[in-house]
């Protein structure tokens, strides 16, 4: 596999729309829940085993080849806001539009006419890391990179935060990604016996929660 076409997708600067997204922290920002570096680090925690951990999760079973319908449908089992189903899907259009320029294949061009209006982005993410040459961790790692770079980025802009710093809070949780990624994978490998409910379904019912309040806002700086 190649580590070189890991770094493209993993990169912040690929096409795929996430820098218009913060990942829930404009609206805890607004909430008041985040405000320096260590509230950053923990809200990205949080985010990190339980969105981070469910999109890496279906991530990795669509690059080991399960059946994208039936991962679409888990994604929005594992959805609860329309908010973020909305965005989930706005993300995954952008992404493979990119990939299939990035990486042709057949594979994502049948993605892109069973789901015309956009499947999940975790589950078109584990299709362009196959399209890639890459394996179900690679596409885990981008999976749980993108549940706390997201934010982290994001709070620089909405907060002023010292960028060094920012990245800080990344770096501290990489062990804990690490982990994050061994279980999503772990439980995408038994998808084919078990079917989708091996799949992990972590809530975050208080991020559910601010991407509905966010998505009223007449003036925003991200859209989600």
């Amino acid at each position: 596999m190649s580590r070189s076409a890991l770094l493209v997708l993993a990169d912040g600067r690929f096409p795929a729309g996430g820098h218009a997204h913060s990942g829930g922290a404009e609206a805890a920002v607004a909430a008041g829940r985040i405000t320096d570096a260590a509230s950053l680090e923990d809200f990205c925690r949080g985010r990190l085993h339980t969105t981070g951990l469910v999109s890496a999760a279906l991530a990795a079973s669509a690059a080991l080849g399960a059946d994208p319908a039936e991962l679409d449908a888990a994604a929005d089992a594992r959805t609860p806001s329309p908010a973020l189903r909305t965005a989930a899907r706005r993300l995954g259009r952008q992404l493979l539009r990119t990939a299939r320029a990035t990486w042709p294949s057949d594979e994502l061009d049948g993605l892109a006419r069973r789901f015309p209006k956009g499947a999940h982005q975790p589950v078109v993410l584990g299709l362009t890391a196959r399209a890639a040459g890459l394996g179900p961790a690679d596409a885990a790692h981008c999976a749980v990179h993108e549940s706390v770079s997201g934010p982290a980025t994001a709070t620089v802009r909405l907060l002023g935060l010292d960028p060094f710093d920012a990245t800080a809070v990344s770096a501290r949780l990489a062990p804990e990604a690490d982990r994050v990624v061994e279980r999503a994978v772990d439980a995408a490998r038994r998808v084919a016996g078990e079917g989708v409910d091996a799949l992990p379904a972590a809530s975050a019912p208080l991020l559910e929660i601010l991407a509905e309040a966010h998505a009223g806002w007449s003036v925003r700086l991200f859209a989600s």
